[in-house]
C-alpha cells in the first residue's frame, strides 16, 4: 500500500486495501514521494522515527500484509472462525458471518531481522496469495505458498523496511522471523507514534 507497486499486474495497485478500498485517503495520501504523478517509494531512518518526510500520515505508517485475506477470500473467509486463534476472543467472537468485520486489520506483528525487533500493524492482505492459513497461523514453520516475489510470505511498509534495515527499498531478498502479538504485550517505540483502530472501509 502506499505506492503502485506493479500497475500491470492484478493486485499491484498499492492505492486501496482488501480492508479499506480507499485506503491512501484514509492513510493521508502517498506514504513516500510523489515524482512526475507517481508515488515511490522513499528511504526512512531513525533520525525521525521513520515516518514519512513529504506527508503527515493519518495511520499507522508501521504497517504489513500478510497472504489470507479474511474478507475478500471466499476460502479465507469460509474458515477464518476456525484457523484465526484469536476468533472467539472478546471483541472477535460471534462475527464470523460478519462481512463488514476482519479478524486480521490492526492486528499487531513482531517481525526480527538478524538483531533488529520493530512491530506494525496489518492493513492489507497478500502478496499473490490471500488464502495461506497454513503460512500465517500454522504450526512448524510453513513456508509460504506464494511463489512470485522470491517466495515472499509478506509486504512491509517504508517504515518497517526502514527500522528492519532491510538490504534494499523495493527488493525481496531480506527475510525477516515473524509473530503476531497481542496490543498489550507491544513495548514503547516509534510504532506507536499513530496506532490505527479504523475499521474496515469498503465506501
Amino acid at each position: 500500500m502506499g505506492e503502485i507497486l506493479d500497475p500491470g499486474t492484478s493486485d499491484g495497485s498499492q492505492e486501496l486495501s482488501t480492508y479499506d478500498s480507499h485506503w491512501m485517503e484514509s492513510y493521508g495520501g502517498c506514504d513516500g514521494v510523489v515524482i512526475d504523478g507517481v508515488c515511490n517509494t522513499e528511504r526512512r531512518t531513525a533520525e525521525n522515527g521513520y515516518a514519512p518526510l513529504n506527508m503527515e500520515p493519518k495511520e499507522n505508517y508501521f504497517y504489513l500484509d500478510l497472504p489470507f485475506d479474511d474478507l475478500n477470500n471466499p476460502q479465507a473467509f469460509a474458515t477464518r472462525a476456525k484457523v484465526i486463534p484469536w476468533a472467539d476472543q472478546p471483541g472477535y467472537a460471534g462475527k464470523a458471518t460478519d462481512k463488514s468485520f476482519s479478524y486480521m486489520k490492526n492486528r499487531w506483528v513482531r517481525l526480527k531481522k538478524g538483531d533488529r525487533i520493530c512491530y506494525g500493524q496489518v492493513q492489507d492482505a497478500g502478496p499473490n496469495v490471500y488464502d495461506d492459513a497454513a503460512y500465517v497461523f500454522g504450526e512448524d514453520d510453513p513456508r509460504p505458498a506464494n511463489t512470485r516475489f522470491n517466495v515472499a510470505g509478506l509486504d512491509v511498509s517504508p517504515a518497517l523496511n526502514g527500522c528492519l534495515k532491510f538490504s534494499q527499498l523495493n527488493g525481496s531478498q531480506d527475510r525477516v522471523d515473524w509473530q503476531f502479538v497481542e496490543a498489550k504485550n507491544v513495548p514503547e517505540g516509534p510504532w506507536k507514534e499513530i496506532v490505527t483502530t479504523s475499521p474496515v472501509q469498503h465506501r
